[in-house]
């Protein structure tokens, strides 16, 4: 027989898709799918010595794969890490008798420990940045008391204040993490900052302790200790002890939240909060795919409030979200309504419109990108005008579209592309023996498509006139796209069986006689077939389930 494959060949191949069975497969579905696969390219039924060199290659290939996929063990490693977690570290330790649930056990802990050694090398960076920018002379103006003093045409925008913060992780072992973290503020030219350091220990599955030490120089010194508990699968409790150490003297604070999952989607919490702001705050949380909404209570000193909010999320690709909040309490009332929206891979853009009596209008743009935020707030005016209101609400719409149109999309495009040619460099090597290995496929398939065409036509069964996979362009805004695509006629009349042809959701490049012509680029399978006499025609996804024949792929040629 065949040498044993290669690493590269074999973490090339989906052993599930190539064997074109479902991932919940039974093992009689599996020894039907291979005895199948093995009649087909058993090298004894092939005198031509290249067609008997191919099948001993791909007769080799099904082979190691319904070996892995046939064995629970086995199955239970490939289906969690794939074929490199057949390789990992520390498989010949793993007892072959165990269950595939002790399997996985002994694996994620292999994987715990090979995550260990790595440790060191990662941290959590966090930053923000706020500025907060005073613009208020663009409708609150005082023409007639400044009206002689030169450049008073021309409204001051200024900028009031800011504030930076940054933080790092440094994992010490498995359960040891130390943060450091830092901030700077100034408003109206005043300011300072601060710097902490915190020691957090995972003390087990249900809880994990933190000391906090910090100092700044506008505040003395600070002590912390935060601890986190689940008391039960469905609720947990935080606890915040500090003592902030100034020039007025100690001042202790304490925070404790107990939180509640009421169903699969709401939280329910209770806060208490005491020292110089205290307070008691209970809210409930409801976060499901398309929704998120808030109800609150605060009682407190000195500030007491009532808040709902809510946010819907649209199911496309830019994860667009809408959302608007009401907050009442004794510093007055305030609407707030805003949008989100992902503009890369890593950054989202968002605008809120603030409108508060007696705050004022004000307009806040955040962006986050990875890990860091920027925030900027502007305050417009100190009065309720519809102007203000409106310039909040359009500016910001008219800015984002004309950006995304002539700067976000073009990037984006160019990214994309960028990433693709990459792609395709990378994998070119590798399509090249896929497309050799598929023709060889389709050259060991010839005499049984013949076999099985002639027992279907003698039954007026399905046959398969026409089938193409790859990259189709029907939107005529596209025609300057080239259409990639190959002829997998024989590959798909070669799974016939009973005048049926059935494929899982699995990508179709691992099948017999497939390979991906468009590498990084969304695929479609497109068949034309002929069932009773009648012509038939369907195109699916890539990864999308497959059962022909069907009335509803008939073509209708009544018109």
């Amino acid at each position: 027989m065949a040498t044993a494959l290669s690493e590269e060949e074999l973490d090339n191949e989906d052993y599930y898709s190539l064997l074109n069975v479902r991932r919940e497969a039974s093992s009689e579905e599996l020894k039907a799918a291979y005895r199948r696969l093995c009649m087909l390219y058993h090298p004894d039924k092939h005198r031509d010595p290249e067609l008997k060199s191919q099948a001993e290659r791909l007769f080799n290939l099904v082979h190691q794969a319904y070996e892995v996929l046939s064995d629970p063990q086995t199955r239970a490693i490939y289906d969690i890490y794939g074929k490199r977690g057949l390789e990992m570290e520390g498989w010949e330790v793993v007892e072959r008798r165990r269950t595939p649930a002790e399997i996985r056990e002994e694996f994620e802990r292999l994987q715990r420990e090979r995550e260990e050694r790595r440790l060191q090398q990662r941290t959590n960076p966090k930053g923000t940045i706020s500025v907060g920018v005073d613009a208020t002379d663009l409708f609150d103006r005082y023409d007639e008391e400044y009206e002689d003093v030169s450049g008073s045409g021309f409204p001051q925008i200024e900028i009031n204040k800011m504030h930076i913060s940054q933080s790092i992780e440094a994992p010490l072992t498995a359960t040891d993490t130390a943060i450091l973290s830092g901030s700077l503020s100034t408003q109206n030219g005043n300011g300072g900052g601060s710097v902490n350091f915190a020691l957090r220990r995972v003390t087990s599955a249900k809880g994990w302790g933190e000391l906090e030490f910090g100092a700044g120089d506008l505040q003395g010194p600070l002590f912390g200790l935060k601890l986190f508990r689940n008391l039960t699968p469905r609720c947990f409790v935080t606890t915040n002890c500090a003592l902030q150490f100034s020039s007025r003297g100690i001042r202790p604070g304490l925070t404790t939240v107990l939180a509640r999952n009421l169903d699969k989607n709401t939280v329910g919490y209770l806060q208490w909060r005491w020292g110089i702001q205290s307070a008691m705050n209970t809210s409930i949380v409801r976060d499901t795919k398309t929704s998120h909404f808030t109800v609150a209570l605060q009682l407190g000193i000195p500030h007491s409030f009532a808040l709902i909010s809510y946010q819907h999320k649209f199911q496309d690709d830019d994860q667009t979200r809408v959302k608007g909040s009401l907050k009442a309490g004794f510093f007055g009332t305030v609407v707030e309504y805003g949008a989100e929206r992902k503009i890369s891979r890593h950054s989202v853009l968002g605008a809120a419109v603030s409108i508060g009596v007696p705050q004022g209008v004000s307009l806040k743009v955040k962006l986050n990108r990875a890990s860091q935020t920027y925030f900027f707030p502007i305050h417009l005016t100190d009065q309720l005008l519809p102007s203000a209101v409106f310039y909040a609400t359009v500016g910001p719409l008219v800015v984002y579209f004309a950006m995304h149109r002539l700067i976000i999309k073009p990037y984006l495009r160019a990214q994309r592309e960028k990433e693709l040619e990459k792609q395709r460099e990378s994998a070119a090597t590798d399509v090249l023996q896929k497309k050799h290995e598929a023709e060889s496929a389709v050259r060991l398939m010839q005499e049984s498509v013949r076999r099985i065409i002639e027992a279907e036509e003698s039954r007026m069964g399905l046959i398969i006139v026409n089938a193409w996979y790859g990259k189709f362009v029907n939107d005529k805004s596209r025609k300057s796209e080239k259409v990639k695509v190959i002829d997998v006629t024989v590959p798909l009349q070669c799974l016939v069986k009973d005048s049926k042809l059935i494929l899982t959701e699995a990508s179709k490049a691992g099948l017999p006689g497939f390979y991906d012509p468009c590498v990084g680029e969304e695929k479609n399978l497109k068949v034309l077939y002929q069932f009773r006499g009648v012509l038939h025609q369907v195109m699916v996804l890539d990864s999308e389930a497959l059962r022909i024949p069907k009335q509803s792929h008939r073509i209708d040629t009544d018109g």
